[in-house]
């Protein structure tokens, strides 16, 4: 077959051969991007699954010092409570004590001032006065 002998349908054929070739090489451009996306889609995944196991130790380490000062924390709050009613019942103590005489001693000395006030004329007090 000569070059120059060519049918319509032969060229038709041919253009549509090359049509396809290009859409063929347009279409793999974005497939060979998407594969480079994919590839650092799992280095990433794969850098991030390496990384978390030491930051998930960390935060393990991390919580269980944190649940030791609290178990701290709430036996200093446990002592505190118990002084805190040692010393109510210690200052009930001391007011009962002490209280019941100063009331008693308070109750004498006022009553001895009346009495003193009752026996002694009105106008042979000293007022402070000269």
């Amino acid at each position: 077959m000569d070059v120059l002998s060519m049918s319509g349908g032969d060229i038709a054929g041919l253009i549509a051969a090359g049509v396809f070739a290009v859409l063929v090489g347009l279409l793999a451009i974005p497939l060979v991007k998407l594969g480079r996306v994919l590839d650092e889609a799992t280095k990433a995944i794969r850098d991030m699954s390496t990384n978390v196991a030491p930051i998930l130790e960390e935060t393990t380490t991390t919580i269980q010092h944190t649940n030791r000062q609290l178990d701290r924390v709430d036996t200093i709050t446990h002592n505190v409570a118990d002084v805190t009613g040692n010393v109510s019942a210690l200052v009930a103590l001391f007011a009962a004590t002490v209280g019941g005489p100063l009331i008693k001693l308070a109750g004498f000395s006022a009553a001895v001032r009346a009495a003193f006030h009752a026996a002694v004329p009105t106008g042979s007090r000293q007022t402070g006065k000269q």
